[in-house]
């Protein structure tokens, strides 16, 4: 079949009138930036202050984007997913909290997600933040002292904890192995990803022998990635292990931008958008050209993105669910993209987190500001959603037609 992103009729037919509705209402809402800029600021002042809000939020923005408050509440949500042959990457989307007994806690949350996920049909992936188990700070000396990349440290007490940080990391993916389940390492802002790309290559090194259970993140949009992907590549191939990959655009664009301005140093961010884009194209094709060596997630909400991986594989006769190319969405975006990819075979799945309300108003707001600042992402939503509900409108009232000039019997 040919690939559309067009086909509404696909990319919807799993939610009903009302939760279309509910969905055009929320992306034009989100469509006003400084409605978005608004709530972001607001919400979670009002979830502190004890009105009533968690109800309204709960119907609205949270289940749009999240699969529940527990683990167990995202079965309905992945059920009805893997109806339309789209899978889950179950993310535990809680916010880090700092201290050695909230990192183990975090370390045994994902191995719970991991055991959960084994019993499921259609979750092969968990998601794991770094900063999850590890002290923010800790990662900051790691990243900037030349000393400790070469592993040489006259700090005892980090050396120690640095060493608990691996020993977590190495459990949880130790598990994933033998359970079969896929750990995708989140990345995180330039000024802490380089011990994370390094923990990353250890785990890979020692897990991803035979097939690939861990996977790194590369951020297209810092302008250095292209060539990391390139060495990364080289290092796979030299200690004989599979490179596991997530390729995104990136999350901490205006972050990013603000420090290097504020420190004084150049910024890692591409000049403008063409250039990230360009590197994210590239990016996918060199992993798709050395699909042996390398398991991809190319994870994106860009349609042209999706659509040119699609066709470089039928280029080069590879099968659309070839176990190293698979291609996500976040739950509650870019319908029409993952369900017409599931249709036509590919691997491919909703990104989804889960976590009590409270504790996942961080990463909602994350997605109300990403929303707004993407050029033209919820405007397609918004015309998609409409368009879906204009072709059922259209095709009720032909049935009706039909069924009124039927002859009686």
């Amino acid at each position: 079949m040919r690939l559309s992103f067009n086909n509404t009729e696909t990319a919807f037919a799993y939610k009903s009138n009302k939760e279309l509705q509910a969905s055009r209402f929320i992306f034009g809402t989100m469509n006003y930036p400084w409605f978005s800029a608004l709530g972001v600021r607001v919400t979670p002042f009002l979830m502190k202050t004890g009105l009533p809000v968690h109800g309204i939020i709960r119907k609205t923005i949270f289940k749009q984007f999240v699969g529940g408050e527990t683990l167990e509440q995202t079965a309905d949500v992945a059920k009805r997913l893997g109806e339309y042959g789209v899978q889950v990457i179950l993310d535990y989307g809680v916010e880090a909290k700092e201290g050695e007994e909230n990192f183990d806690h975090a370390r045994d949350e994902f191995i719970r997600v991991i055991n959960y996920a084994a019993t499921q049909p259609n979750i092969p992936y968990i998601s794991v933040k770094i900063t999850g188990i590890a002290r923010f700070e800790l990662l900051k000396i790691m990243n900037s002292a030349p000393r400790l990349r070469s592993g040489i440290h006259d700090h005892e007490e980090e050396g120690a904890e640095w060493e608990r940080v691996r020993e977590r990391m190495y459990d949880i993916c130790e598990v994933a192995a033998e359970k079969n389940i896929g750990v995708l390492i989140d990345a995180e802002e330039s000024w802490i990803q380089d011990p994370i790309d390094r923990l990353s290559v250890e785990m890979m090194e020692i897990f991803n022998r035979e097939k690939c259970i861990v996977y790194n993140t590369i951020q297209l949009y810092r302008h250095d990635r292209l060539n990391f992907l390139r060495m990364y590549h080289n290092i796979a191939r030299q200690r004989g292990f599979i490179l596991g990959l997530k390729i995104v655009r990136g999350a901490y664009m205006e972050k990013e931008r603000t420090r290097a301005q504020l420190m004084a140093y150049p910024s890692p961010i591409q000049q403008d958008k063409s250039f990230t884009d360009g590197d994210y194209n590239t990016a996918v094709e060199y992993c798709i050209d050395n699909i042996n060596d390398i398991a991809t997630i190319i994870a994106t909400h860009n349609e042209y993105s999706n659509l040119r991986a699609a066709e470089l594989m039928d280029e080069k006769g590879i099968p659309h669910n070839h176990k190293h190319i698979h291609f996500s969405q976040l739950y509650g975006m870019s319908d029409n993209i993952t369900f017409n990819l599931a249709k036509a075979g590919y691997s491919v799945s909703k990104y989804l987190p889960f976590g009590p309300i409270r504790d996942v108003i961080p990463y909602l707001m994350r997605r109300a500001q990403e929303n707004s600042s993407i050029n033209g992402q919820t405007s397609r939503e918004v015309i998609l959603t409409r368009t879906e509900l204009r072709r059922r409108a259209k095709a009720a009232r032909a049935a009706k037609h039909t069924a009124k000039a039927k002859p009686a019997v």
